[in-house]
């Protein structure tokens, strides 16, 4: 599993031009799922995710985590992070878990987030979405559980 992280002022998705999904501050995730994904990756994720203390303090710090600064989390499926273009011009997919297998952990995913008491918003899981973001910082992470 791959999560991209953006911290964000603001975050939104449309699908055929209607807006899906909007926060104001928080964090907008990129999701990606391969083979061998679990639950024990989608909690390390979801652990890993609302803890991060990559929000600033007082001091200027990045000192504070999601629910400390009462963030939100827009949660993008975005299989493209499985990608491979080390051969060619056309990237391969080949690592990434097919359509129902990703959407099922996908849908898992974010209501382990939401159980945290994270308000999460959410694309439309294999549409062909328009994505805003206004990225503060600029502050970028990537999640691999393959390396935890």
């Amino acid at each position: 599993m791959r999560v991209l992280i953006q911290r964000v002022k603001q975050a939104a998705v449309t699908v055929g031009g209607q807006e899906v999904g909007k926060i104001k501050h928080g964090l907008c995730l990129f999701v990606g799922f391969t083979h061998g994904d679990d639950e024990a990756a989608l909690d390390y994720a979801v652990k890993k995710i609302t803890g991060l203390r990559i929000f600033e303090d007082d001091a200027q710090k990045m000192n504070l985590a999601l629910a400390e600064v009462g963030g939100e989390i827009l949660s993008i499926s975005q299989f493209t992070l499985y990608g491979d273009v080390k051969k060619g011009r056309r990237p391969s997919f080949i690592k990434s878990l097919p359509g129902e297998q990703a959407k099922a952990l996908y849908e898992q995913f974010n209501a382990k987030l939401q159980d945290t008491g994270t308000v999460v918003q959410t694309g439309v899981f294999g549409a062909d979405m328009d994505i805003s973001i206004l990225n503060h910082g600029p502050v970028t992470f990537m999640i691999d559980t393959n390396e935890m």
